[in-house]
């Protein structure tokens, strides 16, 4: 899978848009932007670390906003 696809397919599975996402990672919107439109790739590392946070951590929408 691509690295765009990957990064859309994480944020998506968090329930939450591209600026909730980047601001419960502390990622500059504008290189998830990148990211996404297939601009840039994100390194593979920053791809599993974010899918493992995401898995253990059982991210979704509400409990980022500290719902």
């Amino acid at each position: 899978m691509e690295t765009k696809n990957r990064i859309r397919e994480l944020r998506e599975s968090t329930g939450m848009n591209r600026k909730e996402f980047c601001e419960a990672f502390q990622i500059p919107y504008r290189t998830v932007t990148d990211w996404e439109l297939g601009n840039r790739h994100a390194p593979e590392y920053v791809i599993r670390l974010l899918a493992y946070y995401i898995q253990t951590e059982n991210i979704r929408k509400e409990e980022a906003n500290g719902q």
